[in-house]
């Protein structure tokens, strides 16, 4: 074939190459304990910025209260950080001492 589409007059052979998609890797943000934090205030950050029901948020604050730290949620990472920014700034604007956290998917 000749013509505009074909530089140089010659037809070309296009090759099909295959992609592979990799779904991200996911992150857990933490709320960690401290003995200043009102455990109203973390009810109240899990229900605003990780839109968890009222009894989701009690539960997870309770996780964080007895067992140390508990998980908001997952996410990709920069998700995941924008959140522990969000949460940490809002927490400091209070005055508590709230500690979050980001660590990849499946470490402890």
């Amino acid at each position: 074939m000749t013509g505009p589409d074909f530089p140089g007059g010659q037809a070309q052979t296009l090759e099909r190459t295959e992609t592979q998609v990799h779904q991200p890797r996911l992150w857990r943000v933490l709320l960690m304990n401290d003995d200043y934090t009102p455990m109203e205030f973390v009810v109240m950050v899990l229900r605003s910025y990780f839109r968890k029901t009222e009894q989701e948020a009690e539960l997870i604050m309770l996780a964080v209260h007895h067992k140390g730290q508990g998980v908001a949620g997952v996410y990709t990472r920069d998700i995941a950080e924008t959140k522990v920014a969000q949460v940490t700034a809002h927490a400091r604007q209070e005055g508590h001492p709230l500690r979050v956290v980001a660590e990849p998917e499946g470490e402890s």
